[in-house]
């Protein structure tokens, strides 16, 4: 009989807690969530099957359409309000909305696009979603 007590001995079918925080800095970098070595990406966006330092199988990440649902909402919430403020202080001439407007938000986007993509990733790896918590289970000793 196994004691549900925190003084069991051994918990089988334990996984080791994966820091959030930590996965997502790694991720935001574009660094493997789990060595932090080894890079997510083998092209802009394209998400390399493993990780060539720790081996992590990367393939089955499921980011889909949330990191430009994302990258649209911030860039979004960001441009609109500096264009407003830009136009309410300065009054600028109406090809320097167009210039900043359409180069900004092309800039902001490209910027943070992979960026969130590999948060995203590094969610999904820490928080056992989507295939990555498919490893072999280990038993993890209190002692």
């Amino acid at each position: 009989m196994i004691s549900t007590t925190d003084d069991a001995a051994i918990h089988f079918g334990a996984q080791p807690d994966r820091s959030v925080w930590q996965s997502l800095k790694r991720g935001w970098s574009g660094k493997c969530p789990e060595c932090g070595k080894g890079h997510i990406f083998r092209a802009f966006l394209k998400v390399r099957d493993n990780c060539e330092v720790c081996g992590l199988e990367l393939a089955h990440h499921r980011a889909d359409d949330a990191p430009p649902y994302f990258t649209i909402l911030i860039v979004g919430h960001l441009i609109v309000p500096l264009m407003v403020l830009y136009e309410r202080t300065l009054f600028p001439p109406l090809w320097h909305h167009l210039l900043i407007g359409v180069f900004g938000t092309l800039a902001m986007s490209l910027w943070l696009l992979p960026r969130i993509k590999g948060a995203l990733v590094a969610f999904q790896w820490a928080k056992l979603m989507h295939g990555f918590g498919d490893e072999p289970r280990v038993a993890i000793s209190d002692a």
